[in-house]
């Protein structure tokens, strides 16, 4: 099946204002290009990127986060939220901002941008290999979560029941991304992430509002979970990955912000931009009582996951916990739309497959099923998130950007600009080295006494 060529992107306004003759692409390759998940489809509005956004941060990271606190305690436990949200806004507003810095040009994916900063072969090695880490890392941990979730509801609404292993959960879970992976790009799965981001905001207010109403356990203690001085170091660094995993929505930014229209006159940075606050707003309102008012309740006895250590009232735990089977539907989709697009990118740009529903179908699948795979293989739900936020998050979220902004607009030496750059670059790149240890700690500690497949 072969693609035909659709009308150039000049008379797509407003979709996109990039002409196709300035890089010297044939009509054949725009189609191409045309046909790919990113690039397919440009007419979304403000209100797509607030609830793809919102979906792409709020999501297995916000139940983990009061166990992060019982890593942390009370200091430094708000310290790193506060500061992680301040700093990943920061550094979302510079990615919204080069987007579409070079006239005539939008950089749709986070290695274009990484090109354009490091050079084409550099850029493409750096960025590259680290988004792919993020989302196939997400959607593993999101397989694991779906699972637990689907366990957890059905663990509550039946008690009686035999008990069923999590593996067959997480199949369960997975089967439903073998349809929806089919959908074609960002628009199509507007609906989806919509419902997710809606689910996002309403698990999140079950989980502190059942807090609440559950109030403090006796002899509640705020003392670190752990008793031995390793043990409090480790986790330690291990809940700052978790926290960083939290903050992920950097990765599938600039191929949402492709999704909108542009135009010089009307650039596609201002109505992204208003749908990054909203979805900081709905982070802000998620994150910081869950986080908050989980470890107030449960001090250092919570789990990592807020919902299984909540189990009354029973109807509103397994509403919660099917809201989030709801809400990683979408999130996973967010963020294997760029994985997707690499894939078939590679496939038919460089291996000359003929770019259609063959390919799309065979392609996503064996996708979908590696990370159902991998997550069957390795649920280790808390020791993912602190290690792969620490591995690959921190770099793409915290500090990446700001390499890129010192790059390509290169501010004056001790500007402000200057100033506020470099932090986030040292304090990104201690994340990055300091957090995979206690994540990687705490899987192997788990797999010791954990059965494959059990």
């Amino acid at each position: 099946m072969s693609v035909q060529p659709s009308s150039s992107m000049e008379t797509q306004a407003p979709g996109n204002y990039s002409p196709p003759k300035q890089d010297g692409r044939s009509a054949q390759d725009q189609a191409i290009e045309n046909w790919l998940p990113i690039n397919a489809s440009r007419n979304a509005k403000w209100w797509y990127s607030a609830f793809h956004n919102v979906t792409a941060m709020v999501g297995a990271g916000v139940l983990g986060l009061p166990y992060a606190m019982s890593e942390l305690g009370w200091g430094a436990g708000v310290t790193v939220l506060v500061l992680s949200w301040i700093i990943t806004l920061y550094t979302l507003w510079q990615m919204v901002e080069m987007h579409e810095m070079v006239p005539g040009r939008r950089f749709d994916r986070y290695h274009e941008l990484g090109q354009y900063a490091f050079g084409e072969k550099l850029g493409l090695w750096i960025v590259v290999p680290q988004q792919l880490i993020v989302e196939v890392g997400v959607n593993i941990v999101y397989m694991v979560t779906g699972g637990n979730s689907l366990k957890k509801f059905h663990d509550t609404v039946c008690e009686d029941c035999k008990k069923i292993k999590l593996t067959y959960f997480i199949m369960i879970f997975a089967s439903v991304h073998f349809v929806l992976s089919q959908l074609p790009n960002f628009n199509s799965i507007s609906g989806v992430s919509l419902a997710a981001a809606v689910m996002s905001l309403s698990y999140s207010t079950i989980a502190w509002g059942a807090s609440v109403d559950k109030g403090k356990v006796e002899n509640v203690d705020y003392d670190l979970r752990a008793t031995t001085t390793p043990g409090k170091v480790f986790g330690f660094l291990g809940a700052l990955g978790t926290v960083a995993f939290a903050y992920a929505g950097h990765n599938v930014v600039l191929e949402i912000q492709a999704t909108i229209p542009s135009t010089p006159e009307k650039p596609s940075k201002k109505p992204m931009w208003r749908g990054v606050v909203v979805a900081y707003i709905v982070v802000a309102v998620c994150y910081f009582p869950v986080s908050l008012v989980g470890y107030w309740a449960f001090g250092n006895t919570v789990d990592d996951d807020i919902l299984i250590t909540l189990s009354k009232p029973k109807w509103l735990i397994a509403l919660a916990n099917m809201m989030v089977v709801i809400h990683v539907i979408g999130s996973y989709q967010i963020y294997a739309m760029p994985v997707f697009d690499m894939i078939e990118t590679v496939l038919v740009k460089r291996l000359r497959f003929p770019p259609g529903l063959t390919l799309r179908l065979i392609a996503r699948t064996v996708y979908v099923a590696f990370t159902m795979f991998v997550a069957i293989t390795f649920p280790f739900f808390d020791g993912l998130l602190s290690f792969f936020g620490g591995f690959a998050f921190a770099p793409t979220t915290y500090f990446l950007p700001c390499i890129m902004w010192l790059a390509i607009y290169k501010p004056k030496r001790f500007s402000l600009s200057w100033f506020t750059n470099w932090i986030c670059i040292v304090l990104g790149v201690l994340l990055m080295v300091l957090a995979p240890i206690g994540g990687l700690r705490n899987i192997i500690l788990k797999a010791n006494t954990y059965k494959f497949y059990q």
